[in-house]
């Protein structure tokens, strides 16, 4: 699988001069299980970019949304891909007792918010509810989904192909209620996703000083990335979903002085990055 990071940023968009290494796009990943099939890891604005580079030469799609803050949800309308009747698109969200995926996605994607419906999409997308009770093959990849802790429906994914295995957890809380560590696996929230993944894509928003101020908002400290990284196994960590407020400068100095325990490789995520699984 080829992967190719669109978005790296969380919470809000900063696009500027002092972003300008890492990127100010909200999150979105691309995958390439094959050269006829995208699949897509949320829909923040980074996806605006992604369709402009596929539209013509990829047909079967597959965007699988974490959770619907608007960061992971607000670049969808502007995804090429859904304006085209050549597409066939399919829409996996987190599900919930209380609406469909359609209905919460649709309070987004209608007046007075956004000015196309989703019914005016061309591409006409299949909306599903994220495979949280059983893993469901999507062309050569199964992917498989859980409920992780985050504030609202929110879930991570696990995409598996071969031999090759991606965890993808963007939104992570999982030093919430923790007592000076996380917990030992199989009580660790995402732990059966990142289970010995080769690439984990995981929050890591905040310093240790910051979130002490943020405990409950549904996010991780860098240092708790890299322990959630050690307990599950993973072989690459990629810290992502990187505060609007942490310049460029800001995120070199972390990765710099980052402990990083062997066995572990850590990338900080830029826009552009890409690698092969």
């Amino acid at each position: 699988m080829k992967v190719r990071l669109w978005g790296v940023r969380g919470s809000l968009g900063s696009a500027g001069a002092s972003t300008v290494r890492y990127g100010g796009n909200t999150a979105c990943v691309e995958v390439r299980p094959a050269p006829d099939h995208l699949i897509v890891l949320d829909a923040g604005s980074g996806i605006r970019a992604l369709g402009t580079t596929v539209m013509d030469e990829v047909r079967k799609i597959d965007v699988l949304i974490t959770h619907l803050h608007m960061d992971h949800i607000q670049g969808i309308g502007f995804f090429a891909p859904l304006f085209s009747t050549r597409a066939e698109v399919d829409i996996w969200g987190p599900p919930s007792i209380r609406a469909s995926l359609h209905q919460r996605l649709t309070r987004y994607l209608s007046p007075p918010l956004f000015p196309v419906e989703l019914r005016d999409f061309a591409a006409r997308p299949r909306l599903h509810d994220a495979p949280t009770h059983e893993a469901v093959r999507i062309g050569r990849v199964e992917v498989s989904a859980a409920l992780v802790v985050h504030p609202g429906p929110t879930v991570g994914y696990r995409l598996t192909s071969g031999d090759a295995t991606i965890a993808y957890l963007p939104d992570h809380e999982p030093g919430l209620g923790a007592r000076g560590s996380l917990e030992p696996l199989p009580w660790l929230s995402g732990g059966g996703l990142a289970d010995r993944a080769d690439l984990l894509i995981h929050d890591a928003q905040y310093t240790r000083d910051e979130y002490g101020l943020r405990v409950g908002w549904g996010h991780s400290t860098v240092d708790d990335a890299v322990s959630f990284a050690q307990l599950t196994g993973a072989r690459r960590l990629v810290t992502f979903h990187h505060d609007p407020g942490h310049d460029d400068d800001t995120l070199d100095e972390s990765a710099r002085t980052l402990a990083v325990p062997e066995g572990l490789t850590v990338v900080p995520g830029r826009e552009g990055a890409t690698f092969d699984i």
